[in-house]
């Protein structure tokens, strides 16, 4: 199968699978490389990671489009892309679906905030009204050159209007031809888990580490009906942490070794980055 097909029939599961974000090459094939079956190429962490900036809308379809060809290059794993508002109106939409289909997206999500968007896992949010949304959904439906290629449409109502309003947002995006239902930063435990119940569509649960969604396992998730089960930033958060450590231990040492723990070591970098089949390729190509 296609990474379409395989994403399609994963997610046609609804067995709460469990995606990581990643935000470069290499933390795609560290999650490619510890079994993960999918992974979300996040717009919060190419903004953090390749800007040093907050998530409030800095990234273009430019950056996001690079790192999507990147990270497709990289690995052979179902990408599901962040594109957040679509930059722009339905036309922009347009435009952004047929430049990530073609660098690689097999799946492009979009949301309903009013742009520049904003975490949504921040406060002041604000989304545009329902009519546009829904356009900007049937917009990206039809610009889709491969069927197989999944929209997966978001909304921050639930922070703006409630949990109602969210539902019924969704449940218009589903009927626009989305494939996959997203409701952002749902506060409360029983909320998540009745989501599933309420919508006839795919969905996927967001679980921001230090966020607004209470975690609940992915196990629960998937009996609840969830498909997919996000950790957009956790390999972000992992690897800030990691370099914090060492970098401390580097300042107040004056060294560091792989003896101390606090880094990978050096055959494993280079392992991860596949430098003996390079090494291969150079020698074949040499003779």
């Amino acid at each position: 199968m296609s990474t379409r097909t395989d994403l399609r029939a994963l997610t046609e599961q609804r067995s709460g699978l469990v995606v990581p974000g990643s935000f470069n090459a290499l933390s795609a094939k560290v999650i490619a490389d510890l079994g993960f079956q999918a992974t979300y190429v996040t717009g919060a962490g190419v903004t953090n990671m390749s800007l040093g900036l907050p998530d409030q809308g800095f990234m273009g379809l430019a950056e996001i489009a690079e790192h999507t060809g990147r990270i497709r290059d990289a690995v052979d794993l179902p990408l599901l892309v962040d594109a957040d508002t679509g930059f722009g109106n339905a036309l922009n939409v347009r435009h952004a679906v047929k430049v990530l289909e073609r660098a690689g997206a097999d799946c492009i999500q979009l949301e309903d905030q009013v742009n520049p968007k904003r975490c949504g896992h921040f406060d002041g949010k604000a989304v545009v009204s329902s009519e546009e949304a829904v356009s900007k959904v049937k917009a990206a439906v039809e610009a889709r050159t491969d069927q197989d290629l999944m929209i997966m449409a978001r909304t921050d109502a639930a922070a703006v209007d409630g949990f109602d309003a969210a539902v019924e947002r969704a449940r218009a995006f589903g009927e626009a031809g989305a494939d996959i239902l997203f409701v952002e930063a749902i506060k409360d435990r029983e909320q998540l888990l009745a989501l599933p119940g309420l919508l006839d569509k795919p969905l996927i649960a967001n679980l921001v580490i230090g966020g607004k969604t209470p975690i609940v396992s992915a196990a629960e998730l998937g009996e609840a009906g969830y498909a997919i089960v996000l950790y957009a930033n956790a390999a972000l958060q992992g690897a800030v942490h990691g370099m914090q450590g060492a970098l401390t231990a580097l300042r107040d040492n004056g060294q560091i070794t792989e003896d101390d723990n606090l880094v990978i070591p050096f055959a494993e970098r280079q392992r991860l980055v596949d430098k003996d089949a390079w090494d291969a390729l150079d020698q074949r190509y040499s003779s």
